[in-house]
């Protein structure tokens, strides 16, 4: 397969950005707002890097830059992709702990960082709340973490193909 096959940097780029505004559009405009369902700490954290990567990729497209910075950008995209992932993961495991297993019910996200020390905030942010392994809402089949956690992978293929994309390929002579 030839470099050409790729899109543009620019073309991906501006993927990445709507699928960022695409998926928070539907997580506060419609599970929050319309489904009333509020986020746990951890959906809070997925928004957090949803939000940062189309960040990213919205820097990418309007950088428009060369080799080097493509190169820092898809890195960079890659690196938020994986943590997304990693906090998807360890929510999905969440949710499927028995029931008895299952952490108790703590306080609000809000609450926690403005009372706890950071330390203990990420500590028991990342050990979960009660909220967390929750069940709420589902489409297909899949809860709202493991469709998230499709989403991660698709800002991993995005941030790959950054990398890859044909006019960050060394030029030929």
């Amino acid at each position: 397969m030839t470099t050409s096959s790729f899109l543009t940097t620019r073309q991906l780029s501006c993927i990445g950005v709507v699928l960022a505004i695409a998926s928070m559009v539907f997580a506060v405009g419609y599970l929050q707002s319309i489904l009333y369902l509020e986020p746990c700490p951890l959906c809070i954290l997925d928004r957090v890097v949803v939000i940062s990567l189309g960040a990213v990729f919205l820097l990418c497209l309007l950088q428009n830059p060369g080799r080097v910075g493509t190169t820092f950008y898809s890195g960079l995209g890659a690196a938020l992709s994986l943590t997304g992932i990693g906090i998807c993961l360890r929510h999905i495991w969440l949710q499927n702990l028995p029931a008895d297993q299952a952490p108790a019910c703590g306080a609000g996200f809000w609450y926690m960082m403005e009372s706890m020390p950071v330390m203990q905030f990420m500590d028991t942010l990342f050990n979960g709340t009660g909220d967390c392994s929750d069940i709420k809402w589902q489409f297909l089949g899949l809860s709202i973490p493991e469709l998230t956690l499709i989403l991660f992978v698709a800002f991993l293929a995005l941030s790959a193909g950054l990398f890859l994309s044909r006019d960050n390929a060394p030029q030929r002579v």
